[in-house]
């Protein structure tokens, strides 16, 4: 399974603003230069999740984002409908493509099969959670290879 930039971008954001979870808005500019994002794609990405309504964003010298729900309210499996038009391993699982195979295909089940599996996954890992573990892992010390 390949994740677009897109859903990559909008998981490191709404990570990101997980971690400041209620101190008040975040300014664009802040999650870019701190995830590493091209902060005008950065801008159309939370435009997507502002109308979907998973961020909230204020203007004037104090604006910026906030979630618009708790973090772990909010799934992976939410983030990835909003950002990906399919999170399926080939087209044709939900007949985007024809193939004049499609009803006899075994190759067909397994993929529904792993879709499935992914899907379960994504929908029981919440932004909250992985705020929780990136403030895991920072917290502890680098390790050097010598």
């Amino acid at each position: 399974m390949k994740v677009l930039m897109k859903v990559d971008y909008g998981v490191r954001a709404l990570v990101d603003l997980s971690q400041r979870y209620g101190r008040g808005p975040v300014r664009t500019a802040e999650i870019a230069a701190r995830q590493s994002i091209p902060e005008p794609y950065l801008d159309q990405i939370l435009l997507i999740l502002r109308k979907a309504g998973i961020v909230a964003s204020r203007r004037g010298p104090h604006g910026g984002y906030i979630l618009a729900r708790e973090p772990d309210q909010i799934t992976l499996s939410m983030v990835m409908s909003i950002l990906e038009e399919s999170a399926a391993p080939v087209d044709c699982i939900h007949g985007t493509r024809e193939c004049p195979k499609s009803d006899r295909c075994t190759q067909q089940e397994i993929w529904r099969t792993v879709e499935e599996k992914v899907q379960q996954v994504l929908a029981a890992t919440s932004i909250g959670q992985l705020a929780r573990r990136q403030a895991e892992r920072e917290a502890q010390p680098l390790s050097y290879v010598s």
